[in-house]
């Protein structure tokens, strides 16, 4: 006799709780996964101490393609539980499933939507279009992807916010390749200038910004100076910022009017049209 059918051999009640024991487990140890496959994905590797690397961002595809298996799982185990359960109801598995099938037809609505999300997640995972902990902008909304899931793609906005959009909502997807932007002050020089000291006030200036704003401006700003080919412009100094995406109004409306007055403090005559702003991918 095998366990199937020393299973069937037990009393209804005892089939019951060990229907409910396995769903149980089944649920511990699906969530037991979840948690071990987070651990091994956001973990450091060896010898990145310094460098913020794991293997979910050297490996987004495999991160993708796990939280799809793990939502399939636990949506397997409790399908099959329910079925389990009414089957101590008398209704047998095959009643179960055509009655599934039924109430598919019936609700088509609802379940054409449902194989909608799951068709398109697995599309995105497996074209490449999504990645986890890349940012993108899905539908106006702009964060960085922390799930695919079977039916809700989950964005996590620059505030922490958590914003779950069904699959089947996904038409147009932008792409940030570095997960954000360039910003761009070129800061023009008067010709009285001294440049290694209005260099050392910018550097302080922009350092200051980003320790104010660190999720807007990502990482340390890059101070440099030039020359440009053209003798008509003059001397001049860029500041450099990664920018997160769709936040240029900072750039726009804090940071430049700062560096304008700081340059008037030490030019009187420095206009507002002598810092300029460009963004880069």
């Amino acid at each position: 006799m095998n366990w199937i059918d020393r299973f069937l051999s037990q009393p209804t009640g005892v089939r019951v709780g060990l229907i409910i024991a396995m769903a149980l487990l089944g649920h511990l140890l699906v969530r037991m996964l979840q948690r071990i496959t987070q651990w091994l994905l956001t973990r450091k590797l060896p010898g990145a101490a310094n460098r913020p690397e794991n293997l979910v961002r050297r490996y987004p595809r495999l991160a993708s393609i796990i939280t799809i298996l793990v939502s399939g799982i636990t949506f397997l185990l409790y399908f099959l539980a329910v079925g389990l359960l009414l089957r101590e109801c008398h209704i047998s598995l095959t009643t179960y499933l055509a009655s599934a099938t039924v109430l598919g037809l019936a609700i088509g609505f609802g379940l054409q939507g449902f194989v909608q999300d799951l068709v398109i997640g697995l599309t995105l995972i497996f074209s490449d279009t999504l990645n986890i902990q890349e940012v993108v902008e899905i539908s106006g909304q702009i964060g960085r992807v922390e799930r695919i899931g079977l039916r809700f793609t989950c964005l996590v906005s620059l505030h922490g916010q958590k914003i779950y959009i069904p699959n089947r909502n996904i038409s147009i997807i932008g792409r940030f390749p570095a997960s954000a932007i360039g910003a761009c002050l070129d800061v023009q020089l008067p010709d009285a200038a001294d440049e290694p000291a209005v260099e050392a006030r910018l550097a302080q200036l922009a350092q200051g910004m980003q320790k104010r704003y660190p999720t807007i401006l990502i990482g340390p700003p890059k101070v440099s100076s030039g020359r440009p080919e053209t003798p008509d412009i003059g001397r001049y100094i860029r500041l450099r910022f990664r920018l997160w995406p769709g936040q240029q109004a900072l750039v726009e409306t804090a940071l430049k009017p700062r560096v304008a007055a700081l340059m008037r403090t030490i030019c009187p005559e420095f206009a507002d049209w002598m810092v300029t702003v460009t963004y880069t991918t």
